[in-house]
């Protein structure tokens, strides 16, 4: 939208007195800084990769999977027909946000939930400040 356009409808707001503002660009300044302080860019990115790792339905299958009990990658991989560089990538994304762990076992790496405790975590926390 062209700034001249979004100038007159701010402006029709202010002079509306639907809104606090009394100036156009002392408004916008106070906007801007709403934005930063209540939606910043880099704190909402980083809360967006919570969602994004739980968006995808082979990730939520997985997660379904290791609710029941731990398995090795080998059994997710059988169990989803998933091929391990695939099966991989989802993991690594499930991990970063702290919802599975990996462990080795011998020659084994075994995969467990931290599904629930990471949810009840997210409600605690950061699904509040977002």
């Amino acid at each position: 939208m062209p700034k001249n356009v979004l100038d007159q409808r701010l402006t029709r707001l202010i002079e509306s007195n639907v809104c606090e503002g009394t100036c156009l660009a002392d408004y916008k300044d106070e906007l801007k800084q709403l934005a930063v302080e209540a939606a910043d860019p880099k704190e909402a990115r980083k809360r967006s990769r919570v969602f994004k790792a739980l968006s995808d339905s082979k990730r939520l299958r997985i997660l379904k999977l290791l609710d029941v009990r731990d398995m090795c990658v080998c059994e997710l991989m059988v169990a989803l027909g998933m091929s391990q560089p695939n099966l991989s990538h989802h993991l690594k994304i499930l991990e970063a946000e702290g919802f599975v762990e990996k462990r080795k076992e011998g020659k084994w790496t075994f995969i467990s939930s931290h599904y629930k405790e990471r949810l009840g975590e997210l409600q605690r926390t950061q699904l509040t400040q977002i």
